[in-house]
């Protein structure tokens, strides 16, 4: 009895003829495998940036409607406004919109507003 354990977990560790054949051909069809050719620039012809092997996207500008209100918020919080252009839309305009201010520190300032009625999102 002990015997056929011995055997059969012997037999286990054996590689079967299958399996290399099936791990080969995943090896030759990951090789052929076309990768997207990634492009230097960003959409909007800047140069791309990675950071840690992170890239990082620029986001364009867009004002939004309730861009002067964050602005304010924003002010009366600490920041300057003097990093960027001013309070810019990330999201779709829409009902709930979302805003970023770039601080002269480094720091952006974060708001959601919903129906032009605005809150922070940090701090």
């Amino acid at each position: 009895m002990l015997l056929s354990v011995v055997v059969l977990s012997a037999c286990s560790q054996l590689p079967f003829k299958q399996d290399q054949e099936q791990e080969a051909e995943a090896a030759r069809r990951a090789a052929t495998v076309r990768k997207p050719v990634v492009s230097e620039l960003a959409s909007d012809g800047s140069k791309r940036v990675a950071v840690d092997g992170v890239e990082i996207e620029k986001v364009v500008f867009r004002a939004g409607a309730s861009s002067a209100t964050v602005e304010r918020m924003a002010r009366k919080a600490g920041c300057d406004g003097n990093g960027g252009p001013g309070a810019g839309l990330l999201s779709e305009p829409g009902p709930v919109e979302v805003y970023r201010m770039m601080c002269s520190n480094g720091t952006a300032y974060l708001a959601k507003c919903e129906l032009r009625q605005c809150k922070p999102l940090q701090r």
